[in-house]
């Protein structure tokens, strides 16, 4: 079977990915019986090279489909289409609709390929990886013999990679070296650490209000009492905080500084300045949640940098600017605090992966890890343009706008009652939103949307949201 009668044509200016789109094709051809079972699939490099395409887009698109069962791979005989018809894609009748549940949203959406238009996710589109480094990478890895890559790895993590955190601190003023710095599992496991290490079931602790939403995931989950604090584009409700400070004795308040998830919105240098002197006040650890730091404009202010690692305990990682598939973060603190933190880490899933710790390392290294979040940075702030622009061509307001990093808070013309109804209409059309509610301490409606600026340039969607 000739790939040219799947009439596949990849578009590279298309808000789906280039792997989906294969993968689209490919079940549509299947669904549609011009693929049959016993089929074969051009090889890899056949498709990759009529399609001008990368062997590694080409060769992940045949692996979701093996792995969903529509292609089997023979030795010797490359890929086939199975013998069992798999469910149709989206758009055939036979496709059903995910249930739009918290659940969802914070597992199987990670692994949801079906979902054609994500606006409401939190990476970066895979076609604006720097797939040459990463190939580069991973092939430097293969060289590796075995037996050095026999152990667990050290509970701190791989060293060379600490001494290019350290360096990455530094740079941005931040007082630190090797004995500051821990590597995780991303930021996410990061936060989890503090939260095991610092925290008791029972201890209240303060979040911005709306927040990244697996955060209240692990706060709920270790029992904690959680109290939002109304954020605005400039920073915190300053009158708001100092009362509850006051009044209820938390132990932390865990804070985006730049490019918060999900307004997109930056502290002001004098909103950081007045957070710091009440948490010094009144003896209140901050955590400060940086992973989008290298994707803001330069001068924003660092809540780690002006305390110098005493009260404040800095988070990051790399799932934003390299991949989020290699789950590399880091937590930078005080000497004292991050033995504590490596003893938690070590109790509960023992070292990161020093495999994925060395593709990272060997990125920031020998590859253009600078010209890559440069030319990302330029890639957000068209996005940026572009999306504001639909969304006020169809009566949104919109809460910030930054110009830079991921995310835009912006409301839909609809009460907040409908926000989950309207979201689950969204996903029957393949489109997944993510409405406000999943983003506040309690839950509450909210007819406020995030929107991923690299994942929300499609007219379906602004077609749907003008339809409201």
């Amino acid at each position: 079977m000739a790939m040219t009668s799947l009439r596949l044509r990849c578009e590279r200016d298309s808000v789906i990915s280039l792997t989906d789109q294969i993968v689209s094709a490919i079940q549509t051809a299947i669904a549609q019986h011009v693929l049959r079972p016993g089929d074969k699939l051009p090889s890899v490099r056949a498709l990759a090279r009529e399609q001008d395409l990368s062997p590694y887009t080409v060769a992940e698109a045949y692996q979701r489909l093996t792995a969903s069962g529509s292609v089997v791979s023979r030795p010797g005989s490359g890929y086939r289409v199975a013998q069992i018809t798999p469910p149709a894609p989206i758009g055939k009748i036979t496709w059903t609709t995910p249930a739009l549940t918290a659940a969802w949203l914070l597992s199987d959406v990670f692994a949801d390929h079906s979902v054609p238009i994500k606006a409401g996710c939190g990476w970066i589109p895979g076609e604006w990886l720097d797939e040459s480094d990463m190939q580069h990478a991973l092939r430097a890895l293969s060289r590796i013999p075995g037996p050095r890559l026999g152990g667990y790895g050290h509970p701190y993590g791989m060293g060379a990679l600490r001494e290019q955190v350290a360096a990455i601190l530094r740079r941005n003023a931040i007082p630190a070296d090797t004995s500051n710095v821990l590597m995780t599992q991303g930021a996410t496991q990061a936060l989890d650490l503090v939260v095991r290490t610092l925290l008791r079931p029972g201890d209240t602790v303060l979040v911005d209000d709306p927040c990244y939403c697996n955060l209240l995931q692990i706060l709920q989950l270790a029992g904690l009492r959680v109290i939002g604090v109304e954020r605005s584009p400039e920073g915190h409700n300053l009158q708001q905080l100092k009362a509850l400070l006051a009044r209820e004795n938390p132990k932390a308040f865990f804070v985006n500084t730049v490019l918060q998830n999900p307004t997109g919105t930056s502290l002001s240098q004098q909103s950081a300045t007045a957070l710091l002197e009440l948490a010094n006040q009144y003896g209140v650890w901050v955590i400060e949640d940086d992973i989008y730091r290298e994707l803001a404009p330069a001068g924003a202010p660092c809540l780690a940098e002006m305390d110098g690692l005493n009260r404040v305990i800095y988070i990051s990682g790399f799932s934003k600017t390299i991949t989020p598939t290699l789950r590399v973060g880091y937590v930078a603190a005080h000497a004292e605090i991050l033995t504590d933190l490596a003893r938690t880490k070590m109790a509960v899933g023992l070292t990161s992966s020093e495999v994925t710790e060395r593709v990272v390392a060997n990125i920031l290294i020998e590859g253009h890890y600078d010209k890559h979040v440069e030319l990302l940075s330029k890639k957000l702030k068209a996005s940026h343009a572009q999306v504001a622009q639909n969304m006020r061509s169809a009566g949104m307001e919109i809460f910030h706008e930054p110009g830079a990093g991921l995310f835009i808070w912006a409301r839909l013309p609809i009460d907040a009652s409908q926000s989950i109804d309207v979201a689950t209409k969204a996903l029957a059309r393949g489109i997944w939103l993510a409405p406000g509610s999943y983003f506040r301490p309690g839950d509450q409606a909210s007819n406020w949307f995030r929107f991923n600026v690299g994942s929300s340039d499609n007219e379906v969607l602004w077609e749907f949201v003008r339809g409201l």
